[in-house]
């Protein structure tokens, strides 16, 4: 038995040459979506005096969450898949695994204060300003960071633990904790499992509570007895929701999908839907629907233009 502390092997979703370029290529595109939307979101509400209501402060946080959930593994397999490599070492794995651990629950937890600010909005809109103070936001924003450095620390230690045995080869384009577990020389995993198990109990409580929260939101938004009260109560929410949905159902096909040695076309569909959609289309939805932002994000270009032409006057 022998502990591998030189490095692994990524094998990616395919050996064929064009095919990693084609892969590569798309990650690439992706990536650059993800980017420019999240970014985007940061900057308009950062800007923009008329985003500074709790809502938009947790939305910034939601999409810095998604920059670093993305770059923690995507740039490495573009990197690869355009050098035709596949070469990982020990120390980046532990690195992937750790923010790849610590943002996905991270963004579960962001996305359950979240719905917590929707419920106090609809449902206890006179105590709104009182409840979501600002030091109720940061210490949100703190607890949400918190609870997934802890998540990524308890990850990190129970997977690298384990004594890994046999060719250190992972079937996946990053180190993928179920992938790594394959590697283990005998039943010495079973505290990852455990945590594990700890952390699906935990985000089962947030889906939970979501849950709940929508209930009553939905409730009150139908007893509104406007029109319009109701449709600009559900431009704020239904966007919100929309990711929920996205993101616990892109990690429930992973939770549930077998983990093969040879990735079929449907296992690199799910892949790319728990790893790279979330991250690329919360902006995009949170954007399609909310006029604010619409209107933020397009007096920071005219803003840009401005000082560009001002720029070359002189």
């Amino acid at each position: 038995m022998a502990n591998f502390t030189t490095g692994f092997y990524l094998m990616g979703f395919s050996d064929n040459p064009e095919l990693e370029i084609f892969y590569g290529s798309l990650f690439l595109v992706l990536y650059l979506l993800a980017l420019t939307g999240n970014i985007l979101i940061i900057t308009s509400t950062s800007m923009d005096d008329n985003l500074n209501s709790p809502m938009y402060f947790f939305l910034k946080h939601l999409s810095f969450l998604d920059l670093c959930y993305i770059s923690g593994t995507v740039p490495r397999f573009i990197f690869n898949s355009f050098l035709h490599r596949g070469n990982i070492s020990f120390g980046e794995c532990v690195v992937q695994c750790f923010f790849f651990t610590l943002c996905a629950p991270a963004e579960m937890s962001m996305l359950t204060v979240m719905s917590y600010d929707r419920y106090v909005a609809i449902c206890l809109p006179l105590h709104y300003d009182i409840i979501m103070n600002f030091r109720t936001c940061v210490h949100g924003v703190i607890g949400v960071w918190v609870s997934g450095v802890i998540s990524g620390v308890m990850h990190t230690a129970a997977t690298f633990s384990i004594q890994f045995c046999g060719p250190q080869i992972i079937h996946q384009f990053f180190c993928d904790i179920p992938q790594l577990l394959k590697l283990s020389c005998s039943n010495d995993y079973i505290n990852e499992v455990g945590v594990s198990a700890f952390l699906s109990l935990v985000a089962f409580l947030c889906v939970v509570f979501i849950g709940f929260s929508y209930i009553h939101i939905f409730s009150s938004v139908m007893r509104m007895p406007s029109a319009e009260g109701r449709a600009k109560a559900f431009s704020t929410c239904l966007p919100h929701l929309v990711v929920v949905l996205l993101f616990v159902f892109t990690g429930v096909f992973e939770f549930l999908k077998p983990h093969s040695n040879s990735p079929t076309v449907s296992d690199i569909l799910l892949t790319i839907m728990y790893t790279v959609i979330p991250p690329t289309f919360n902006p995009v939805i949170y954007s399609l629907r909310n006029k604010a932002i619409k209107l933020a994000i397009r007096n920071l270009f005219k803003r840009r233009i401005y000082n560009l032409s001002k720029l070359t006057d002189y």
